[in-house]
């Protein structure tokens, strides 16, 4: 234990590894002038000054804004098997590109990641490959069920995984009976992808009736109602099988009020995506922007914002999945669903903040202090003595344009090229180390996975 926490000098004597000067610091007290002390990838020191201490580096943060590091809870970085669209080692070089410290990977990769030799596999690559902090979530299907509750054991292992709606591979959980075992083997808190999929079976002959086949369609072929059924009956589930569950990428303004009553039982997370475009987007970046669940109505895009303001979301989470442009090029719906996001997470989040959508306080707590909360990571998610280093430091005023050029992504592109945002990411900081520097990628953290306290992620103990 460091005679820091003692002894407020104790280290003064001692050169720290990183010294962050004159920003605006984001600490569980407020918004502060003080400056950020690291050494062993450890925050030491929060003090007015430390000018006079000694650093092998120091961070000239004056006009600059630092904040806890941000957490991507929903990404997937393809590998293995679909690595010519993303891999663990692109994936993080473009979050930390975008201000991001850690991210949770999903497991519909090829093969999906639902026994022990397939997560044992992702660990390595990470361990070998990645920019920033990891975790992953292994798949839940009908063959692993009684595997799952050893699964979710294993050391950077975030939570499990179910999808309601089609996905790849083996990865399909649509029946109660089946969704209601895959609920009882486990205690993590489990992701959930609902879409109801004898929904969308149904709604698939309307589509396939359509005279002009066309991505504005993706939004009434997967229609709000398919998403609305799918939450109502997960939430159900989990509340008869005392397991807390995640709702991701809410969608629906009907979705909302629905959740608002049932935060005993489950945690929800919205994208910046469906946050920030519509329907009318559909008319100029067609499949660009296809995704699942779909891009809905300006109507439901400020039901998701009421959400937000309200209390309702527990945190913003990318879901950046890639696809090249030759595989979105194929006709709708052949055309595959996701996009990339990864990177713009913090500049689109930092510009709803410049435009008065929400305070500075709830941007923190839904892009950091929210997802160690809800998924119990230990050192994480506030700029606190004895915490990870990990910070995400800002110009909250500086206007940058988004580009294809910028995306580090291996498909290169995103939807919201040649977009002026306000708020721009200036270093990235893991683990007391700068890995990105005034958009110059500089060295790769020595990145553990992410700990956990699974105790207190176990519903009604």
């Amino acid at each position: 234990r460091s005679p820091m926490f003692t002894n407020p000098h104790a280290l003064n004597a001692q050169a720290l590894d990183l010294i962050i000067e004159d920003s605006q610091v984001f600490t569980p007290n407020r918004l502060e002038q003080v400056d950020v002390g690291v050494l062993d990838g450890k925050i030491v020191a929060i003090e007015p000054s430390l000018k006079n201490w000694g650093a092998h580096k120091r961070i000239a943060g004056k006009g600059l804004t630092t904040l806890p590091g941000v957490i991507d809870s929903q990404v997937h970085f393809r590998e293995p098997g679909l690595d010519h669209k993303e891999n663990l080692e692109s994936g993080t070089r473009g979050a930390v590109a975008g201000g991001v410290t850690t991210v949770f990977e999903m497991p519909n990769t090829k093969p999906s990641t639902t026994t022990t030799e397939a997560m044992q596999y992702k660990l390595d690559r990470a361990k070998a490959t990645a920019w920033c902090n990891y975790a992953f979530y292994v798949g839940s299907a009908a063959d692993n069920v009684e595997n799952l509750p050893t699964l979710e054991q294993m050391q950077g292992v975030c939570g499990v995984k179910l999808f309601m709606g089609a996905s790849t591979g083996n990865l399909l959980v649509r029946d109660d009976d089946t969704i209601r075992r895959v609920l009882s083997h486990g205690k993590r808190r489990m992701a959930i992808h609902a879409e109801d999929d004898f929904r969308l079976e149904e709604r698939k002959a309307w589509l396939n009736a359509q005279a002009d086949l066309h991505p504005r369609l993706h939004p009434q072929w997967r229609d709000s109602e398919s998403a609305l059924l799918a939450t109502k009956r997960i939430t159900r589930l989990a509340r008869e099988t005392k397991r807390p569950i995640h709702v991701l990428h809410i969608t629906s303004a009907d979705e909302m009020p629905y959740l608002a009553t049932q935060k005993d039982v489950c945690t929800v997370e919205v994208t910046p995506q469906h946050l920030t475009l519509c329907d009318e987007d559909y008319e100029r970046w067609g499949s660009l922007v296809q995704m699942n669940p779909p891009i809905r109505s300006k109507t439901d895009r400020e039901g998701l914002w009421w959400g937000v303001n309200r209390g309702v979301v527990d945190v913003i989470g990318s879901d950046h999945a890639p696809h090249t442009r030759e595989e979105k090029a194929l006709p709708y719906p052949q055309s595959p669903a996701g996009l990339t996001g990864v990177q713009t997470l913090v500049p689109l989040m930092l510009n709803h903040y410049n435009d008065g959508r929400l305070s500075l306080a709830r941007l923190v707590d839904l892009t950091s202090a929210g997802a160690a909360r809800i998924f119990n990571i230990k050192g994480k998610g506030r700029i606190a003595l004895g915490y990870d280093a990990d910070f995400t430091i800002v110009d909250l005023n500086a206007e940058h344009t988004i580009t294809d050029a910028w995306i580090e992504s291996k498909v290169g592109w995103s939807p919201y090229d040649n977009k002026t945002v306000k708020g721009w990411v200036n270093f990235t900081v893991i683990n007391g180390v700068i890995v990105m520097a005034e958009g110059s990628l500089l060295e790769k953290s020595a990145q553990p996975v992410v700990f956990w306290d699974t105790q207190k992620s176990i519903l009604y103990q």
